[in-house]
């Protein structure tokens, strides 16, 4: 079962920081911090024909984290990164990019057919090219995959519709408090309390497990008939960027390693609230967690 791949899918970039640039993008921080666990974690999106592109895969190589990104004729992508006082960042997404266009390739198409688990949001399906890859690549891995929607919503670049389709295709759902309200409204049911949003979107779509992050504020995994609860630590916040991504890979790797629900969402805080203490999204989590 190591062999198989656990796949970040979706948006590779460069979050322009206020102190310089770093890589970041979702599904690269959600397959580097699975890889620390020791699965074999690749990052799948696509890059420029530029010199950021190269930065990237020295960056990605420095890491040790595998990927599969063509090249495609669009710049590779940046985002524009505002930290307010508590750390807390604001985006300003740049739109027609590299990873906008994924192509869905003969290399994708094997790397799918050999997912133990894959992780993608709604912010690479902003552009048609790389959502119908995504699609391809679900439609293409085993009956027993863990799809985990971490659904991530930036900006305006989201419709109900799309939201719709991946919840159908996740049989686990991550999702924080804000978005929360966000979907609550999409979907005609805001009166609902959190937890009873959470219950009915579960049952809804015949989930296997909906994570819910509520900052400062806990953080809940709802599975059929019980919810784990963890308090978050409280910490020294550098940033917290790349926080919720390292929760979900490591989240990820403690199930598939299986270990209990309750166990990996214990793991799954403590190594998120160790990156909140760390400048940027892929901080060296070994050493610290004794890995």
């Amino acid at each position: 079962m190591k062999d198989k791949y656990v796949v970040g899918l979706g948006e590779a970039l460069w979050d322009v920081l206020p102190d310089g640039r770093k890589l970041g993008g979702a599904p690269a921080n959600f397959a580097y911090h699975a890889g620390q666990f020791g699965l074999n974690a690749i990052a799948v999106s696509a890059l420029g024909e530029d010199k950021l592109a190269d930065e990237t895969i020295a960056q990605l190589e420095e890491k040790g984290l595998h990927y599969c990104m063509p090249r495609v004729p669009y710049p590779t992508g940046t985002v524009q990164v505002e930290l307010d006082n508590e750390g807390v960042p604001t985006y300003d997404i740049k739109e027609n990019v590299a990873w906008d266009n994924i192509p869905f390739t003969p290399e994708l198409q094997a790397i799918a057919e050999n997912t133990r688990a894959v992780c993608w949001g709604s912010l690479a399906q902003r552009n048609v090219v790389s959502r119908q890859t995504i699609y391809k690549f679900l439609d293409a891995t085993p009956k027993d995959c863990m799809k985990i929607f971490d659904i991530n919503l930036r900006q305006t670049f989201y419709t109900k519709e799309v939201i719709c389709e991946s919840m159908k295709r996740c049989n686990v759902m991550k999702i924080n408090d804000e978005e929360l309200i966000v979907i609550g409204r999409m979907f005609g049911y805001p009166g609902l309390d959190i937890e009873n949003k959470c219950w009915l979107i579960l049952g809804k779509y015949d989930l296997d497990m909906l994570v819910l992050t509520c900052g400062v504020n806990g953080s809940y995994v709802f599975t059929p008939g019980r919810v784990s609860f963890q308090k978050t630590p409280v910490v020294e916040v550098a940033d917290t960027v790349g926080a919720g991504d390292s929760f979900t890979g490591s989240f990820c790797a403690s199930i598939l390693e299986g270990k209990s629900v309750a166990e990996a969402h214990k793991l799954a805080v403590e190594v998120s609230a160790f990156v909140c203490t760390q400048p940027g999204a892929m901080p060296d989590v070994k050493a610290y967690f004794n890995l």
